[in-house]
């Protein structure tokens, strides 16, 4: 069973489910990515939505960004040099000494030093790890700096919008698209929901099926991960063949 998300902070989950009646507009108005574009211009100089433009801004302690830029931002990391869907876990022995400070009820400002630094480490690399934002939230939360809170609560709530953005999760066609395959189980796991399982289903869909509270609800959800295995085969081409035979 995949664990839950465990650092779960201020989040507004009406970003997040795809049954919330607010923020329906906002989702409505940013629709499913146009991927095509997205390429062009993540990796034109001359374009508003230029990935490295983006990243500063991103990284930079305000909210001026769009929905728009948000988008362009989080699926621009496709057409990036350095991206690896499965790129390895920095430091993993600052990780493992922060396992049972996870488990924690209670941490102490020492631990919160320890998180924040892992935190800051993975974005360093991976700036839209969903769950290091997350942890970066809580410590500043528990840290007392709510402005800071504030503003990279913003970042993660609207990333989370994007994600929304691109489907409802109730069928293939209507799959949510995900940069990162870790992503499918953050998302959920944010939207206040478990994941139990998952399976692959042809050509490119990822299906993750959650525990049930509610028996009229869905069984489970699907991911598109397209774009995902079209990037990481074209970095891993000799994998091709593998996976044929």
């Amino acid at each position: 069973m995949i664990r839950k998300f465990l650092f779960l902070s201020l989040i507004s989950l009406a970003y997040v489910a795809s049954a919330a009646p607010t923020k329906t507009n906002q989702r409505a108005e940013l629709g499913p990515p146009k991927m095509e574009e997205i390429a062009k211009a993540s990796v034109d100089p001359s374009s508003p939505y230029y990935y490295p433009k983006l990243l500063k801004s991103f990284q930079a302690n305000d909210t001026t960004m769009t929905n728009e830029e948000f988008q362009y931002f989080y699926y621009g990391t496709f057409f990036q040099e350095d991206y690896d869907p499965y790129r390895a876990t920095p430091n993993p022995e600052l990780l493992q000494e922060l396992t049972p400070i996870y488990a924690k009820a209670n941490r102490t400002r020492a631990d919160r030093v320890k998180m924040l630094d892992y935190a800051e480490q993975v974005l360093a690399s991976n700036p839209i790890d969903l769950r290091q934002l997350t942890n970066r939230i809580y410590v500043y939360e528990q840290n007392r700096k709510y402005d800071l809170a504030k503003i990279w609560q913003y970042k993660l709530n609207h990333l989370l919008l994007v994600i929304a953005a691109s489907g409802t999760g109730a069928d293939s066609d209507n799959a949510w698209i995900v940069v990162y395959p870790q992503h499918e189980y953050d998302f959920l796991n944010i939207s206040g929901l478990t994941a139990t399982s998952q399976r692959f289903e042809p050509p490119y869909y990822d299906f993750i099926e959650v525990e049930k509270k509610d028996p009229k609800a869905p069984d489970g959800y699907y991911f598109n991960i397209d774009e995902l295995l079209h990037q990481y085969f074209l970095k891993h081409p000799a994998e091709i063949s593998e996976s044929v035979e």
